[in-house]
């Protein structure tokens, strides 16, 4: 992929200079790409669509399986920790801490058996946000990324959503074009004056303005399509596009005011950043966004587990179980599909520090929705968590599984440098059990 290179030029202003509405990040495709891709995804092959969005919900830094989804009540304590157990409405065990879960755990599908060989942060996030071991060679794009490509925009909302920002280099577009790249909110919904930043026009600029400016822009485009070709402007000629889509719809507007929630949703979900950021997530897909990422908390607990766990998973029980429970009260449930996931999990013994270390071998993650089957507990790790034992999932079955929920065929070829045709996503089983 060609490296962004500095718009302007000696002698003229930037392009930026003509336009201050706002900076946008890359949102999606024009009106004729948009219905383009549409056709193609029409083509004969492609899944039928269970899903017609997806909220993912990313616990970075590594989430405990043995303390949260996998508990091992009946191993030594030095394993299986202090934080004890509750059953669940399907008679399995949950982490104490997870009890709203628990009472739900009819509509959950909880993946048991995830594993991969990559115990470093970064390689960990790679794999799980896009399905892929990373390479020296090149940077694949995100989950997020590859539906924007595929489907574009949907009632003027970005195709993918960042809450609150899309900061993390393997949330982004690889080598796709960086159009694709997440709409990065910008803000806590938590906070009393909440605003996403770059949404509302400044208070200099009324609409007749806001022409004026995007005409002017027009006129210069043409001057810095001669003086550069590259990705930077290619993406930006859409990213302006939809950014004028989005200051001027109402109805795209109201999806991100989230003060308009009645105060019981609100306490609902919880005012925390967990239960707020989820709501926002859930207003987004309602308004028509297809993918959107909500990150929160630091789960990289090497030591003080108990402490770590006891302060993290209250929110997250409280704000994962009001989402679903939102979705399915709305009719939206079976048309969302909901991941609660992590780059990898912690080691099943104890450490010196009262904490956990980075474990690949063996993590949990949640679905929920899109057709997912609820009830569900697939495959099984050893008596301390340690490593799979039945049905072992990786990253690429758990990303083939989320496209073909959402009708995208992952074995569909993109167009990386050079015309280099690459799956989107290599040896990657849809896992039957769940769909």
């Amino acid at each position: 992929m060609k490296s962004s290179k500095q718009l302007g030029c000696a002698g003229y202003p930037g392009r930026r200079d003509f336009l201050r509405v706002g900076v946008l990040s890359g949102i999606g495709l024009t009106l004729g790409d948009s219905l383009r891709l549409q056709a193609v995804h029409a083509e004969e092959g492609a899944p039928a669509p269970k899903a017609e969005s997806a909220i993912l919900i990313y616990l970075p830094g590594g989430m405990s399986h043995v303390d949260t989804f996998d508990p091992k009540p009946y191993s030594p304590i030095e394993y299986r920790g202090d934080l004890g157990t509750i059953k669940t409405k399907t008679g399995e065990h949950f982490g104490s801490h997870l009890p709203k879960l628990a009472g739900i755990a009819d509509k959950l599908a909880i993946i048991r058996s995830m594993s991969h060989g990559e115990a470093a942060h970064e390689r960990g996030r790679h794999n799980m946000l896009t399905g892929y071991r990373p390479s020296p060679a090149l940077i694949y794009p995100s989950v997020g990324s590859v539906i924007a490509h595929e489907f574009g925009t949907r009632n003027n909302l970005p195709p993918y959503v960042a809450i609150p920002n899309g900061g993390d280099e393997f949330m982004g577009t690889g080598y796709l074009s960086s159009a694709y790249g997440p709409f990065s909110v910008g803000g806590e919904p938590a906070n009393k004056n909440f605003k996403v930043r770059d949404l509302n026009l400044p208070g200099s600029v009324d609409e007749v303005r806001m022409d004026r400016r995007k005409t002017l822009l027009q006129s210069v485009d043409s001057h810095f399509a001669e003086l550069e070709e590259s990705d930077s402007l290619a993406a930006m000629d859409s990213y302006y596009e939809k950014a004028y889509s989005l200051i001027s719809s109402q109805s795209a507007r109201e999806s991100f005011d989230i003060s308009a929630e009645p105060d019981d949703i609100r306490d609902e979900y919880g005012r925390h950043e967990m239960g707020q950021r989820l709501l926002l997530a859930r207003r987004l897909v309602e308004g028509g966004a297809r993918f959107v990422t909500v990150l929160t908390g630091s789960w990289d607990h090497h030591a003080n587990i108990k402490g770590g766990m006891e302060k993290n998973l209250p929110p997250l029980d409280q704000g994962v179980a009001a989402l679903i429970t939102d979705l399915e009260r709305r009719g939206l449930l079976e048309s969302t599909l909901v991941i609660l996931a992590t780059e990898f999990g912690r080691t099943v013994k104890i450490n010196k520090d009262a904490g956990r270390d980075h474990w690949p071998k063996a993590f949990s993650i949640m679905m929920a929705g899109g057709g997912i089957q609820g009830g569900i507990i697939h495959g099984e790790t050893d008596a301390y968590g340690s490593e799979p034992v039945r049905d072992r999932v990786g990253p690429a079955d758990y990303a083939a599984t989320v496209f073909t929920q959402l009708g995208i065929d992952p074995e569909k070829k993109l167009m990386s440098p050079g015309n280099r045709p690459i799956d989107i996503v290599r040896h990657g089983s849809v896992i039957e059990t769940l769909v």
